[in-house]
């Protein structure tokens, strides 16, 4: 695929659109809507973290709108069966009579999906989820089906009232994109939310991309360029997580496991997003560091010490940061 800086600017400015129009309604969680962009452009998917009421449904039921995709929401609980998710084979009579199977999609089966509350529903009910996530197909008494394109799950899970929720294994928390949290918001967004929810004027989103526009922007994010140099400081960030491979004393102390490959390949990604998304077509250290905190902060696994002592997984990327690129992790 041969591009133009033409194109990168054009689909840069669309994106830009994109954002504007999605901020219309959504105040504040500016990085919540910038990282779910990143997330789409890179194929991924995203876990939010944050109180309820929030905007996180807004967030993602907006999205939808203004890309014009088809969307669904799943509220997990712990009766949820992974066919509620999936879906599931039917026998139904033909008009001739004869018997049967009909498969019924579930709501797996739309362009972007709400997993609400991920973390309250069994295991089993999680892996249908996520195995959908990670090989795009769901498969029903041997039937494989296809989901859709572009597809991209959202899911979230509540800070608070853990009692009764099955946290997510970390080897399945590995196949995120990235982890956003969001914050509370601020005085002043407060007043600009009752202004937007509670008066009589209605709100309606503009759809500035397509299905096949956004498709056509997954690609050429794929064909944004990394320098070598670019690439090894990467690869340090990665390194420099990993407490047998870390020059960082709070990582050593803290850290029982650290990022992967996987987490290579989602700071390599979103980094790309971004800097298609700025317009440029190729990434800069500035694009690694600006994304690490969101792609890393669930790939890295406190020791009991760590837990103990309250250690800031933020802040330890942030001397993952400090570090990087001097030179290479043993």
């Amino acid at each position: 695929m041969t591009v133009t800086a033409e194109q990168f600017t054009e689909m840069s400015s669309k994106l830009q659109q994109v954002r504007e129009e999605v901020g219309r309604f959504i105040v504040g969680q500016d990085e919540a809507v910038e990282f779910s962009i990143y997330s789409i452009l890179s194929d991924g998917h995203t876990l939010l973290e944050g109180l309820p009421g929030v905007g996180k449904t807004m967030l993602i039921r907006s999205l939808a709108e203004v890309l014009d995709l088809s969307f669904s929401r799943i509220q997990f609980t712990p009766d949820l069966m992974p066919s509620d998710i999936t879906g599931t084979s039917l026998i139904e009579r033909d008009h001739a009579g004869r018997q049967q199977f009909t498969f019924r999609e579930g709501p797996i089966f739309s362009q972007m999906v709400l997993a609400d509350e991920i973390n309250r529903v069994t295991p089993k009910t999680q892996s249908a989820l996520l195995e959908a996530m990670g090989e795009k197909t769901v498969t029903v008494l041997g039937n494989t089906k296809e989901m859709a394109r572009p597809f991209f799950v959202l899911a979230t899970q509540n800070p608070i009232e853990m009692e009764g929720t099955y946290p997510l294994p970390e080897a399945q928390m590995d196949r995120f994109l990235c982890k956003i949290k969001l914050p509370s918001p601020s005085r002043d967004e407060l007043a600009k939310i009752v202004r937007r929810t509670t008066g009589i004027e209605e709100i309606r989103l503009e759809k500035i991309m397509n299905a096949e526009q956004l498709i056509a922007a997954q690609q050429l994010a794929k064909e944004v360029l990394i320098a070598d140099d670019i690439l090894m400081v990467a690869v340090d960030i990665i390194q420099h997580t990993d407490p047998a491979r870390s020059d960082i004393e709070d990582v050593k102390r803290f850290v029982q496991y650290g990022s992967g490959p996987r987490g290579l390949q989602s700071l390599i990604r979103t980094a790309k997003a971004r800097a298609l998304s700025e317009g440029r077509y190729h990434v800069s250290i500035g694009d690694l560091k600006y994304v690490a905190r969101p792609v890393l902060r669930h790939r890295l696994l406190l020791n009991y010490e760590g837990e103990a002592e309250g250690a800031d997984i933020d802040a330890l990327i942030g001397q993952v940061l400090d570090v990087s690129g001097r030179g290479s992790a043993r």
